[in-house]
């Protein structure tokens, strides 16, 4: 059986004793069938920096990693946001064990060249080995993947955590990849979740005005995520934990996004 590749972040992680229920949720789900987490950690990232007088800039949607400030961003991504995920899990009977992307070479990386202009220590997946994960998974243990890479020299890389995400799931490879986000999925006008979109369908929701504002970034996301990851995405609610407790189910609620080539969607 594939596994399911799922993304975490935002409140849910950053206040996880606000969300008991979804981590029951979360835990039965991770123990009924094989599956990998990823996670990210931005808010508590800015808290760190913040708590250390170091500027936070982004651009283009991601955060400009200063050689200076990695040291910083690895501590709280690696080491708080990793061990308290452990811990939630462990808590709740799940065999989750704590890694970095760079672990036993289970990803291959190196310094971005996507961009025009510096990003610092922001890195880009390239390849890998998936022998650890798939050991794990066979042995009835669930990885929880900290969004740190390691470059040639051995030396961290902050990647993107969707980005992390939809590497992990191509490698593997993933039966989908799920996106948790603080909605549902999409809704179109009735304020209904669509159940599938393209990008297509997408474009002449935002010609509608049924996609605005931020939701815009995530319909992006998405359809650059299953493009890059060549497996089904789900974006869906992390609030409701009926969600999150059929994430691995084909028939999960949330919006499901096919891999295609890319296309692009304008706001």
């Amino acid at each position: 059986m594939r596994p399911t590749v799922i993304k975490l972040g935002g409140a849910l992680l950053d206040e996880p004793q606000a969300h008991e229920a979804a981590f029951d949720a979360l835990a039965r789900c991770v123990r009924a069938a094989p599956v990998v987490l990823v996670h990210g950690g931005g808010k508590a990232v800015d808290r760190q920096l913040e708590a250390l007088g170091m500027p936070t800039q982004k651009r283009d949607g991601i955060r400009i990693t200063p050689p200076d400030q990695m040291e910083q961003i690895t501590g709280v991504l690696a080491g708080c946001m990793n061990t308290r995920l452990v811990g939630l899990l462990c808590a709740r009977g799940v065999k989750a064990v704590g890694l970095t992307l760079g672990d036993a070479g289970t990803t291959a990386a190196r310094p971005t060249t996507r961009y025009a202009f510096d990003t610092g220590r922001v890195g880009e997946i390239t390849g890998g080995d998936m022998t650890l994960l798939h050991t794990l998974l066979t042995a009835g243990f669930v990885p929880v993947l900290s969004s740190i890479a390691l470059d040639a020299a051995g030396a961290p890389l902050n990647v993107n955590a969707d980005e992390a995400a939809a590497a992990v799931a191509r490698l593997l490879p993933a039966s989908r990849l799920a996106l948790l986000t603080d909605v549902a999925g999409v809704k179109d006008a009735s304020g209904r979740v669509v159940p599938e979109l393209d990008a297509t369908a997408c474009q002449t929701m935002i010609d509608r005005g049924e996609i605005t504002g931020g939701m815009i970034a995530k319909v992006r996301g998405a359809l650059e995520a299953a493009r890059l990851a060549r497996v089904p995405v789900l974006v869906a609610g992390w609030g409701d934990p009926n969600t999150l407790g059929r994430l691995a189910d084909p028939d999960a609620p949330g919006t499901r996004f096919a891999p295609s080539a890319q296309e692009t969607v304008h706001a």
